[in-house]
């Protein structure tokens, strides 16, 4: 356990006392971080991660930014078949620095059947429409509008049009984007209003101390009142540090705060137990006519005609890396033939909804395991999802797709007849979207917390990050997530401290 790096040989521990301790700077962690400081609440942020610019941004290569930002490089393994390449940010912003800037508002069906289900009765849509219109506002959202390289977002509306299926401009947290095709490795040009750009300074001005390059490794309790939380930071990152605050808002991301719980002996064996996640995988396509994808930003339409399902069709950022990288189970044979005819290349992504779990667990010494299981229904699901997106693309003018796996199709019957018989647990999927770790909830139905983001049985520690909600969104989470912080913060702010019980959410029992 971590434990153990607390009690190696270190120079005596510096002890930082504060009013409201905030672990993790992302898109729940910020939204804490703004409300704390500016009702007045003296508010330090812990980031594991370091800060950056959007100068140096601008400045460092995209690579050079994906090893600096990204946790393990955007290659952490989620064990299983296949294995899925995990990818977060570990940076001041966490992920929103490194994601498509997309804002979308919960389904009110979705927040419907999560109050239903689990017992969030107090955030359906109507309670939280007034925390995402602030956020919408505070970032400003809105659609994106096709840019001048955006051939691969204009073919797909088209052909979904010709369809008869359903896509929408992009809603991206990206006012004045200058479509400089960088967005997954942080935003050259400033435009993406990522919390490292947006919430963290304005918390900042109303006196946020950020602490970047520091790591929570325990928090301290007695079983209800966190007392104390130990950390490393410093210059090479071992310099211990006692943090002894009134109120600890845990944002640490959906691995990082189920994994410190485990750490701490709360809700050990609930924590993490059961993560919702949603994985990706790339379809490359050639076209007949130049499209000069690499020329726009990351997407302007999305397909949303199957998101019931939890299924998202968009086009993908294209570099030369980048489509390697999409390609990388095909060999050279393929790689340089595309290379050599990148203006006709597109890449798209095609966004799943997984209805299995992944188990998430803390090892000795800080690792951590994360593992999967893919169920029938998932792979039936990720079947059909190829089927729909190629059916999409050929429309849209593709004349050869290039599945995840070895293999190219060229046609539409093709295509077809590969979903019917491929087997998922070969794929190249990958995952930047996990959630639900430590769910708000029924502790009987696996809830961790209370509606105020409270573990049940203690007064001063409340979750505010994706791992409190109820289940996989569906949908790229982060305008979810921020409209839960923000809920979670305001009521914190307006009742006095009490203790949750086990047993129920906020009722008794599940209706």
């Amino acid at each position: 356990m971590d434990r153990r790096l607390m009690t190696r040989r270190h120079a005596p521990a510096r002890t930082v006392s504060c009013d409201a301790l905030v672990i993790g700077s992302g898109a729940g962690g910020a939204v804490a971080a703004l409300e704390l400081a500016r009702a007045g609440h003296p508010t330090v942020v812990l980031e594991e991660g370091p800060r950056t610019t959007t100068a140096e941004l601008a400045a460092s290569a995209p690579a050079a930014n994906l090893r600096r930002l990204y946790r393990d490089a955007g290659l952490t393994p989620i064990l299983g078949s296949p294995v899925i390449p995990y990818g977060e940010g570990r940076c001041v912003g966490g992920s929103t620095v490194v994601n498509g800037g997309l804002l979308w508002a919960p389904p009110d069906a979705l927040l419907d059947r999560w109050a239903r289900v689990m017992g969030t009765t107090d955030y359906r849509a109507e309670r939280l429409a007034g925390h995402l219109s602030t956020v919408s506002e505070r970032l400003g959202a809105g659609e994106q509008p096709h840019g001048d390289g955006n051939a691969d977002s204009r073919l797909l509306a088209e052909a979904a049009d010709a369809l008869g299926w359903r896509w929408s401009a992009a809603r991206r947290a990206a006012p004045g984007c200058r479509h400089l095709n960088r967005c997954p490795t942080g935003c050259p040009g400033g435009a993406k209003r990522s919390m490292l750009v947006s919430y963290l300074p304005e918390a900042e001005r109303y006196g946020a101390v950020i602490e970047p390059g520091t790591r929570a490794v325990l928090l301290r309790h007695d079983g209800r009142t966190v007392h104390r939380v130990s950390a490393l930071g410093g210059p090479d990152g071992r310099t211990r540090i006692d943090y002894r605050p009134r109120t600890v808002f845990l944002a640490a991301g959906s691995v990082g705060s189920a994994l410190l719980l485990q750490r701490s002996g709360i809700h050990a064996r609930t924590a993490g137990r059961a993560m919702g996640f949603h994985v990706n995988f790339r379809l490359v396509a050639r076209f007949a006519d130049p499209v000069h994808a690499g020329r726009g930003t990351i997407f302007t339409a999305q397909l949303r005609e199957f998101e019931d399902l939890g299924i998202h069709v968009m086009p993908a950022n294209l570099t030369p890396g980048s489509l390697a990288a999409a390609l990388a189970g095909h060999g050279p044979a393929v790689v340089n033939p595309l290379l050599a005819d990148l203006p006709r290349v597109a890449v798209y992504t095609v966004q799943v909804r997984m209805s299995g779990r992944v188990a998430v667990r803390h090892l000795p010494g800080g690792g951590r395991l994360l593992r999967h299981r893919m169920a029938p229904y998932d792979r039936g699901l990720l079947r059909f999802a190829l089927g729909r997106a190629a059916r999409l693309l050929f429309r849209a003018g593709a004349v050869e797709l290039y599945p995840p796996c070895t293999g190219v199709l060229l046609s539409e019957r093709a295509a077809r007849e590969f979903a019917v018989r491929a087997d998922p647990r070969g794929w190249d999927l990958v995952c930047v979207h996990a959630m639900a770790s430590c769910p708000m909830g029924w502790s009987a139905l696996g809830g961790v917390c209370d509606q105020h983001g409270r573990p049940y049985g203690f007064t001063n520690l409340r979750l505010c990050d994706a791992s409190v909600l109820p289940g996989p969104a569906g949908l790229s989470p982060q305008g979810t997530v921020m409209a839960f912080a923000h809920e979670i913060a305001a009521r914190y702010l307006s009742s006095p401290p009490q203790v949750p019980t086990r047993r129920h959410c906020d009722s008794d029992t599940p209706s």
